[in-house]
């Protein structure tokens, strides 16, 4: 089947229409070619082969509608009409595939010109079909009329010439069965695409407004679960005096509850208030060593391979959107990639070697959402994956080395040289991790966000002005002004699993990918899983897990 270039041809159109529509199409990947009066256009049918006419309604437009319909069926008119329904009505039976009223807007005019589009491609599927179909008829035929030649010259091939018929017949039957199949897969397959990207709208959250932007970074400010270690302290302090008020005011079984509760987090804080001094100097030391990771995921066609793209950019730089508000995605075109942005935390481990999660290299792994995706048309891709570290300006481009086939880690690499970063010491005894002993973790809880959220609020303002928003152009101006540091807290190992290490320090989503430090400095573990809460338990992966990774 030949697949339709989507060549689109303007045709009459007054100069400054001309030039608008030219400008959204083209920025919405088509290909446009200029036609200055319905009778070039007609003439030029043949050269040009547009898939499809933008004409305006007037006195000829009526009479080049029936002409290209006669010579060329497939080719989709989309006439631009200011009159009136009637006027509309009358474009329509005279042949034109589809009315937009004046003026347009741009989301509902592409969104129309994409409906159009997918028509005329299915038309020339079907249109090779019956080719395909009138040549296997003509095959057919030939066969009986040698049948019929068969017949005359012996009457003992009856019984062969009717096994033949029976054949050819059968082949016939099996072929439209085979085309019958294949357009219900198609339907199919199209519905199913169109869900995906439904999955893709609820997922692409790349660019946040600068309101929205401002707006998170605020309530993070008083989040819990960005809190550095100095805060933490004095959050416990805080939680400390008011369950003391607490338990002044009250008596009975609901003192005992407050009483336990107070206990807890005495104790809690009266431990790191303890290892403070050692963790500090374990954290200027190995921090710098910690870096953000930013994987930016494209999607891919399965059927085509072809990448999802916007179907077309506003004059501001958004996503064109339809009548209900949703971002327009196409597969056609050079318009901008969909992009849904992820992070999570690395450390360094070796000469070029970043240790972190699997599920951060790879968001789409044990994930549901994405996985919905997969199984409706998409494949996930890595467009981008980059690393930042504190004090350095520019990010370092990494790519996956290996994936552990035991445990959520994986290696990554890209060239550190001039960094200049000590390499974390994995410690992977017995004694390294011990129920009850004090333990650090350092990572990037919730992402860009939280960094935002510690930056100065005229900091913050100037950056989202300056980035529009995007993930990307954030980070680089994080980088540029050397605001990119993780988020360190300190916390103590709960429990010791063959498979798990359980820890109460604080972190979150983000955090994935950071290292579990002992109080000798030692990586004893790779945070893997949180669960929400203050003082709640999360899960790290042991660093036994990762040696292999090394070795090879």
């Amino acid at each position: 089947m030949t697949t339709a270039n989507h060549r689109l041809l303007l045709v009459g159109l007054p100069g400054s229409e001309r030039d608008s529509l030219q400008q959204l199409f083209v920025g919405a990947g088509f290909e446009v070619s200029l036609s200055d009066s319905n009778e070039a256009a007609i003439h030029g049918l043949e050269t040009a082969n547009p898939a499809l006419l933008v004409l305006t309604a007037s006195g000829s437009c009526n009479e080049t509608i029936a002409v290209v319909k006669s010579k060329s069926p497939q080719t989709r008119i989309l006439v631009l009409s200011p009159g009136s329904p009637q006027d509309r009505a009358r474009a329509l039976d005279l042949g034109a595939d589809d009315v937009q009223p004046l003026p347009w807007t741009e989301p509902e005019l592409l969104a129309r010109l994409r409906a159009q589009l997918r028509q005329h491609d299915l038309l020339q599927g079907l249109e090779e079909k019956t080719r395909l179909a009138e040549e296997s008829f003509g095959v057919a035929q030939t066969a009986f009329q040698a049948l019929a030649v068969t017949e005359k010259m012996t009457r003992d091939a009856f019984s062969l010439e009717r096994i033949l018929k029976i054949g050819v017949l059968s082949l016939i039957a099996v072929a439209l069965l085979i085309s019958g199949i294949f357009l219900l897969f198609s339907r199919k397959a199209e519905k199913e695409t169109r869900r995906a990207y439904g999955v893709i709208a609820q997922l692409e959250h790349s660019v946040q407004t600068e309101q929205q932007l401002l707006a998170a970074t605020r309530k993070l400010r008083d989040d819990p679960a960005n809190a550095d270690m100095l805060q933490q302290k004095e959050q416990l302090r805080q939680q400390t005096e008011e369950l003391k008020q607490k338990l002044a005011a009250q008596s009975g079984e609901a003192s005992d509850d407050l009483r336990r509760q107070l206990s807890e987090a005495t104790t809690r804080l009266a431990k790191i208030e303890g290892e403070s001094q050692a963790a500090e100097s374990i954290i200027r030391e190995f921090a710098p060593s910690v870096g953000l990771l930013h994987v930016s995921v494209a999607f891919n066609e399965k059927s085509t391979g072809r990448r999802l793209r916007y179907g077309g950019i506003d004059s501001d730089g958004s996503p064109l959107k339809d009548s209900e508000g949703n971002p327009v995605y196409t597969t056609e075109g050079r318009a901008p990639e969909v992009r849904a942005d992820f992070f999570g935390t690395g450390f360094i481990v070796g000469e070029g070697k970043i240790l972190t999660n699997h599920h951060v290299v790879q968001p789409w792994w044990q994930n549901d959402e994405l996985a919905s995706a997969t199984q409706q048309g998409l494949e996930p891709v890595i467009a981008e994956m980059t690393a930042f570290f504190p004090n350095e300006p520019n990010g370092i481009s990494i790519s996956i080395s290996q994936i552990s086939q035991d445990a959520d880690l994986a290696l990554v690499h890209g060239d550190l040289s001039e960094l200049h970063r000590p390499i974390l010491k994995l410690d992977a005894s017995k004694e390294a991790a011990v129920s009850g002993e004090a333990l650090i973790s350092v990572g990037y809880a919730t992402g860009i966000d939280a960094i935002l959220a510690r930056a100065g609020e005229k900091a913050v303002e100037d950056i989202v002005k300056v980035s529009s928003g995007d993930p990307k152009l954030i980070l680089a101006e994080l980088a540029k002004r050397k605001l990119i540091r993780p988020l360190v807290t300190q916390g103590h190992v709960g429990d010791v699993l063959p498979d798990k290490i359980v820890y109460d320090a604080q972190t979150t989503s983000g955090g994935s990918g950071g290292p579990l430090l002992n109080r000798q400095g030692g990586v004893i573990g790779v945070t893997f899983a949180i669960v929400k809460g203050f003082g709640g338990s999360n899960f790290g992966v042991p660093i036994r897990f990762a040696l292999p990774l090394l070795k090879k």
